[in-house]
């Protein structure tokens, strides 16, 4: 404002282009002596005008130059009252304030554009009454608003901090020239100082026009000196926020300019630093490492970063991790698979007895391989599909109950086919991060598992076996096995981008290989993804060869003893099979010839014996008492009429169950009792059901449910039971109870029963009936449309056990229960 009135000053003084009109001194007299009743009023738009004060202003519309015109002619006397809205063109009555200030005009000069430049004195101050006229321009009658001056000493103390603080604020503000400041102070009015102060600092327009209207001197003193102190501490703020960025920017470039010099240095005297040295190296391994050209970008962006960071930065050491992580993948390193057909079978051979499906899909696979290999140029030539991908890998699921050589079979897979070999366990895994990846932005941040192992075997075709992918959790931290729906996809896989790379990694040559008990708790679209291959339980005869070729030569090995010095016969490993162990597996097994190699060790330790022969006897002497009793055991258990030998299938293999029923006077109710499931419990009310729709076929009279009550249980009682497969065993139970005729001891039977009596097809049958030859039964009843399962059985399961098919329950108390009545 100061310089506006400069220059407004200059030009009313000089003598160019303009008009310039002067104020005689009789004019000044006269404004001074005289108030008018009635003046004209001139709206401020954004201004307060204070008296003892000189303001420059500038006119432009119409109805303010035709006032400025009559006012010049008359007394030159104007009231200056502001408008409340500093947008509004035209303010009213209504628009403005009722206190203002009584000004006379000084100087004008008529601009070449039209408008008047007007140089006004402040006098005093006045109130508005009542507007008096609106058309050409506003008139109102006035009053004047008398001032006086405390001569209090805090007024003078006031005023003191007054002067001192805008002294304060002139010299944090260049633009308040020093000769406005001393004229400004220059006066012994507490109120013109007050009024001289207020001109020149930045104010809000509603607290300029507050400072007017406060009507004591002492008030309008302690109101500006918060506003000073208020100004000074933001000014005061801003110079010290620009001093301290000016400071870390002279550091930041004295820093750079220090470096530069350096590294000028050090390259004069052929010596780097380690930064220096580590960002080549990195640079090095960024250009040998094969990457794709996504990954080299992001590589090359991240070094660009570390060669400008300093080495004790925090973000320093993440970003050199991450380049670790990048460069030491194997973008292009891999195996090359051995594509020997007899190599590999004679491999698959020596690790593992049977298996003959599983090792036919292996050697099936690397045939392919080796004839696509052979017919390269032939395959080039024809034009590939653009939708589908080319597939390299392969994703095999073994399923099957444990001890039965699943992860075992994948690193014989592997070293037949020549890959490195990497197992990974999946069980219990519940944070998805753990498979993709975590975040960069975390502390400690790392790749996922996946990445880790790739890392770990140095090649991007290993085989990767993923075990107990059945054993996945899932919680608030994601779902893993969703995150493996990419990994196993092999459409998908070939772009998998680990989160904390945030790179595509091709994984379509990783040969996968999973392993899962029980195919319940994989979700569908996963399942989808993997080519299943089940693992069954061995005979007793695979057993026999398995422990007799592979798990008691391991043992002698792990035990320390040599060959002669124990000798297991075939006899006294079929024992150990059928007395101290009951699993669909070897793992067992493997442990009860362990324990018995232990007691030989012992005996020879103690210089007892020098060889130990182990046959039936030596067993029972080294073992114990027998575990288990199978045999016996389906005699004892069968002899009372009511018990029915039906089959089961678990996780872990097939079993045997024992479906007792009995009644007991009562009134005609029926319980069940063995953890069932809901869906075994329907199985026994069909089953009911169905008995008592042909009670007259059994010779049991109605009378005999109205009076009794029945009871079905199936050990073992701790154990959960559930399906529909009990169905045709529970029927049997029942039907020997009410006929009062035993079931036969060497009969087993399984299906699902319908309440007409038809019997439905069920799953596990092959589990089911190796369990069943495993006890020593020989007649197994299945449902007719479980035929086509019998040919996975083993030959010598088939040949010794007898099939009875049947379509209707009736066929299956034909077979079982016996003729006798007990």
């Amino acid at each position: 404002m100061s310089n506006d009135l400069e220059r407004l000053i200059a030009d009313l003084m000089s003598s160019g282009n303009g008009s310039p009109h002067a104020i005689t001194e009789e004019d000044k007299a006269r404004d001074t002596n005289e108030f008018p009743a009635e003046v004209p009023i001139l709206p401020l738009r954004g201004l307060v005008v204070y008296p003892h004060t000189a303001i420059p202003l500038t006119v432009g519309q119409q109805r303010s130059l035709k006032l400025v015109d009559d006012v010049i002619e008359g007394n030159r006397l104007v009231g200056l009252v502001t408008a409340f809205d500093p947008d509004m063109e035209t303010p009213g009555p209504d628009d403005i304030y009722r206190v203002g200030t009584l000004a006379a005009i000084h100087r004008l000069f008529r601009a070449p554009d039209g408008t008047i430049r007007l140089l006004v004195q402040g006098l005093k101050r006045i109130r508005i009454n009542e507007y008096t006229s609106e058309e050409p321009y506003l008139k109102a009658s006035i009053s004047e608003i008398p001032e006086s001056v405390e001569s209090e000493l805090e007024v003078e103390a006031l005023e003191r901090n007054v002067m001192d603080q805008f002294r304060h604020l002139a010299d944090l503000m260049p633009s308040i020239p020093p000769e406005l400041v001393t004229t400004a102070l220059a006066t012994d009015d507490p109120l013109q100082l007050a009024y001289s102060v207020a001109t020149y600092i930045r104010i809000d327009l509603e607290k300029a026009q507050e400072l007017l209207e406060l009507e004591s001197t002492q008030e309008k003193l302690r109101y500006l000196l918060e506003l000073l102190n208020k100004e000074v501490e933001v000014l005061e703020l801003g110079r010290k926020i620009q001093s301290e960025a000016q400071s870390e920017m002279e550091k930041s470039q004295r820093e750079y300019y220090l470096r530069e010099q350096l590294k000028a240095i050090q390259r004069e005297l052929a010596e780097g630093d380690d930064q220096t040295e580590e960002v080549g190296q990195f640079r090095k391994a960024i250009e040998e490492a094969g990457m794709s050209e996504e990954a080299r970008g992001e590589a090359e962006r991240e070094l660009d970063r570390l060669s400008k960071l300093s080495v004790a930065s925090a973000e320093y050491g993440v970003i050199r991790t991450y380049l670790d992580w990048l460069v030491n993948m194997p973008w292009n390193k891999r195996t090359d698979d051995n594509l020997d057909i007899s190599h590999a079978r004679q491999v698959l051979n020596e690790d593992h007895y049977g298996l003959k499906d599983i090792k036919e899909r292996i050697l099936e696979f690397l045939a392919v391989r080796k004839l696509r290999s052979e017919r390269s140029d032939e395959l080039e030539e024809t034009p590939l599909s653009q939708v589908r991908r080319e597939r390299q890998g392969a994703i095999l699921c073994f399923v099957g109950p444990p001890g039965v050589g699943k992860t075992s079979l994948g690193a014989s897979i592997a070293r037949a086919m020549g890959r490195k070999f990497i197992r990974l366990s999946l069980g219990g895994v519940r944070d998805e991060a753990e498979i993709r990846g975590f975040r960069r932005t975390y502390i400690g941040a790392m790749p996922g598992r996946i990445v880790q192992t790739l890392r770990r075997a140095e090649s991007r075709n290993p085989l990767i076996m993923l075990d107990e992918v059945d054993k996945l959790g899932r919680d608030f931290r994601g779902d893993p096995a969703s995150a493996l729906l990419e990994l196993l996809d092999p459409e998908q896989n070939a772009e998998f981008r680990d989160t904390y790379l945030d790179v595509p990694f091709d994984l379509s040559e990783v040969f996968f290989i999973t392993t899962a008990n029980s195919l319940d708790t994989i979700p569908g679209p996963l399942l989808d993804r993997m080519e299943l291959i089940q693992l069954s339980g061995y005979t007793e005869q695979e057993k026999l060869a398995i422990a007799s070729q592979y798990l008691v030569p391991r043992q002698i090995r792990e035990n320390g003893l040599r060959e002669e010095e124990i000798d297991f016969d075939d006899e006294a490993l079929l024992t150990i099979i059928r007395d101290f162990t009951r699993e669909a597996g070897v793992r067992n097994l493997e442990r009860e010839i362990g324990r018995a190699a232990r007691k030989v060790v012992t005996r020879i330790a103690e210089g007892t014996n020098d060889t130990v022969e182990i046959d039936p006897e030596e067993v029972r002497d080294l073992l114990g008492k027998p575990r288990f009793g199978y045999r016996t055991e389906l005699e004892d258990r069968t002899d009372l009429p009511g018990v029915a030998t039906g089959l089961a299938w678990t996780p872990v293999g097939g079993d045997v169950l024992f479906i007792e029923a009995t009644s007991m006077p009562g009134d005609k109710a029926f319980q069940y009792t063995g953890q069932l499931g809901d869906v075994m419990q329907e199985s026994a009310r069909i089953a009911l059901s169905y008995i008592r729709s042909k009670a007259a076929d059994f010779n049991v009279e109605n009378q005999f449910f109205k009076e009794n009550e029945l009871h079905l249980h199936v050990p073992a009682g701790a154990t959960p039971k559930d399906g529909p497969s009990a169905g045709v065993t529970m029927a049997v139970a029942l039907a020997s109870l009410l006929t009062h005729r035993p079931t036969r001891h060497n009969v087993a039977m399984t299906g699902e029963l319908t309440l007409n009596g038809q019997v439905l097809p069920v799953g596990g049958i092959k589990d089911k009936v190796l369990a069943a030859h495993r006890i020593g039964v020989d007649t197994v009843i299945l449902p007719k449309k479980n035929e086509p399962d019998l040919e996975e059985l083993p030959d010598e399961v088939r040949d010794q056990m007898t099939f009875v098919l049947i379509d209707h329950v009736d066929k299956a108390f034909e077979v079982a229960l016996d003729q006798t009545v007990a």
